[in-house]
């Protein structure tokens, strides 16, 4: 009985033992989970999240039997409107004459929210209509940033890409603040809360969100540096024209490495 009890009981090395171990453990766990974290905040993070983004709209073309695909767009905050700090996110939209009423009409697709990408990288075009100029003033006109980061990448039924003319508007297609619309509408329904993103030509908008042709590249850019750079006063020589241009297959939809 006297052996059997000793047995049963736990010294203190062996307790020392066990403790080490698990120190050791969550002193390897918590490297791993920032290192996880991090990866989804790099530019092959945002890349993954992208090209699922790009098949899941051509999946909604090929299923609808319409043009489909996704827009970047950030979104407006009226506490603090300032594209430099606002969030980006990867919408997805569909082409809807009838509902929108516009010959070049995009709406939110159906049951589908906004992704909302890491604030630690955005996504650009790198083109404007809005300004002209050298570069670093071209980039530093907040305007202008907002059309930049404002694009969309755009599939056929058939899931082949296309450049094709993209007008962002509500599902109810209306101009006015009657339209109930959660993701796109009138700069005074998202200034109220009800929707996320200013649609394409509000009267009251901030320039920067009009009918443009959808793209087949972009650019992936860290916050942090751009930043940096555009408070330098030279975003474009500093920072932007150092980034490689991303391009799309046109016939596979995914990104060409």
């Amino acid at each position: 009985m006297r052996n059997k009890r000793k047995q049963l009981g736990v010294t203190l090395v062996e307790m020392m033992v066990v403790v080490g171990i698990a120190a050791l453990m969550v002193g390897l766990t918590i490297p791993m989970a920032n290192m996880l974290l991090n990866s989804f905040e790099s530019e092959s993070g945002a890349k993954s999240i992208i090209s699922s983004a790009m098949a899941s709209a051509r999946a909604i073309a090929a299923k609808e039997q319409r043009y489909a695909g996704i827009r970047f767009q950030k979104r407006y905050d009226p506490n603090n409107p300032d594209p430099l700090n606002e969030s980006q996110y990867i919408v997805f939209i569909v082409y809807d004459h009838d509902r929108t009423g516009l010959a070049n009409g995009f709406r939110a697709a159906d049951g589908i929210q906004p992704i909302k990408l890491p604030d630690s990288i955005g996504v650009m075009d790198l083109i404007s209509s809005l300004a002209t100029g050298v570069p670093d003033t071209y980039y530093a006109n907040r305007d202008v940033l907002r059309d930049t980061t404002t694009f969309s990448i755009i599939f056929s039924s058939s899931g082949k890409l296309v450049i094709h003319d993209v007008r962002a508007r509500n599902r109810d297609g209306s101009a006015s603040n009657s339209s109930m619309d959660d993701i796109f509408n009138t700069m005074n329904n998202v200034v109220s809360g009800i929707a996320m993103f200013i649609q394409d030509n509000d009267t009251v908008i901030t320039p920067g969100l009009i009918e443009e042709p959808s793209r087949n590249n972009f650019v992936v850019y860290d916050t942090k540096k751009f930043k940096q750079a555009y408070n330098n006063g030279k975003p474009y020589t500093d920072y932007l024209n150092q980034l490689k241009t991303i391009y799309i297959n046109p016939y596979t939809g995914t990104i060409i490495n």
